[in-house]
């Protein structure tokens, strides 16, 4: 038996969105930017993509630009935002457990001379609101928080962000990083309060290669990206129509969230229930924790020994982030585990798709290699 468990580094691509990619790469293959025939049919796909991504974000289609994915939306709205705003302050405000994406664009800046203010992060991955509010100033010209921490599946209080940018008279944009967050619970502008929202393809069962970043109406940034009139000069190139209409084609299936949640919350609270008989199980993720991600450590097993033995019996999961190879989480770091449990650290992420018979064979495996292991 085969059970994935590794949905917050990638997806199976559902079949919606492979029936929408085949014709774009041996029918409709125009460029949409071309202005003939086969350029219209393209450009209606694009419409149409943009449109169903769209409707997922409860914003306005022409709110929408289509990026290469996750990473280059979140490097678009953080640089893009401080070009535009740089002679307005040099404060920047993000947390201590971003993606790389945004760390390291981060610490870019910083070398560049901007003030950036990294949020600490408690037991469970969470922020303190009331530092946010103590950090905001007229200075502040930017704030990145993602949603959903994509290593203990933390959720943060984003919507904070925007009633200190108005109590400081701050005149910060708001990005988030939602890609873990996206298809699994509400991400709508409107609720966050954000000027800025990334959100990526492969993570919602659609394909690799594209994303996209949400920029509210008005909100003027400069992006880093030259070249043509492509997105309107957001990210410029060449459409990747397969992938776009991939794309569009996956967000239409983000139906009845709130009865998935509960499925995938009951398969996380009883999966947590059957681990934690082990005394070696340490659960890193809170039980507040978005329940499609579980971190865990099995103290005494490496990481690797334990993915590696999983991977044996046929689960996969992550030793961490598979943006972060080969180095220790700084994500749980920040959360001040002893290095035991870093060290054995596993991450469990689910999708729409598992079921309780993937749920069943995971405890299974994870009692087998512990008992190998551990001689017990």
């Amino acid at each position: 038996m085969e059970c994935y468990f590794d949905n917050s580094a990638t997806t199976k691509v559902c079949d919606l969105a492979v029936g929408e990619i085949y014709p774009l790469l041996t029918e409709n293959y125009g460029n949409p930017a071309s202005l003939h025939k086969k350029g219209d049919e393209a450009k209606a796909a694009l419409d149409l993509a943009r449109v169903n991504v769209a409707k997922a974000l409860s914003c306005n289609p022409d709110e929408v630009y289509f990026t290469s994915g996750g990473t280059e939306s979140n490097n678009i709205a953080i640089f893009g935002a401080v070009e535009a705003l740089k002679r307005r302050g040099n404060k920047i405000i993000t947390t201590a457990i971003e993606h790389p994406s945004v760390s390291n664009a981060m610490a870019r800046l910083e070398r560049q001379g901007f003030e950036v203010v990294r949020l600490p992060v408690d037991k469970f991955g969470k922020i303190n609101e009331m530092d946010l509010y103590r950090e905001v100033n007229r200075k502040t010209i930017l704030i990145s928080i993602m949603l959903v921490n994509n290593e203990v599946g933390s959720i943060q209080p984003i919507n904070s962000a925007r009633r200190a940018v108005n109590r400081a008279g701050s005149p910060a944009l708001i990005h988030c990083d939602a890609v873990q967050a996206f298809g699994k619970i509400s991400v709508t502008p409107y609720d966050l309060g954000v000027d800025m929202i990334s959100v990526s393809a492969h993570k919602v069962h659609g394909p690799k290669g594209v994303g996209a970043l949400y920029v509210r109406k008005g909100v003027r940034i400069v992006s880093p990206v030259y070249g043509g009139d492509q997105e309107d000069g957001i990210r410029s190139g060449t459409s990747p129509m397969p992938a776009i209409a991939g794309f569009g084609a996956a967000v239409t299936e983000f139906k009845q969230q709130d009865v998935t949640m509960a499925r995938i919350k009951a398969f996380r609270d009883n999966f947590v229930k059957r681990i934690l008989v082990l005394p070696e199980v340490h659960i890193n993720s809170s039980s507040e924790s978005l329940p499609y991600i579980i971190n865990l450590s099995v103290e005494g097993i490496p990481s690797e020994v334990m993915r590696n033995e999983l991977s044996l019996r046929g689960v996969y999961v992550s030793s961490g982030s598979a943006c972060s190879k080969g180095h220790r989480s700084s994500v749980l770091k920040s959360m001040k585990l002893p290095n035991s449990r870093i060290d054995s650290a596993l991450r469990i992420s689910l999708s729409r798709y598992t079921t309780q018979e993937e749920m069943d064979y995971l405890v299974e495996s994870i009692f087998g290699a512990r008992n190998k292991f551990l001689k017990l």
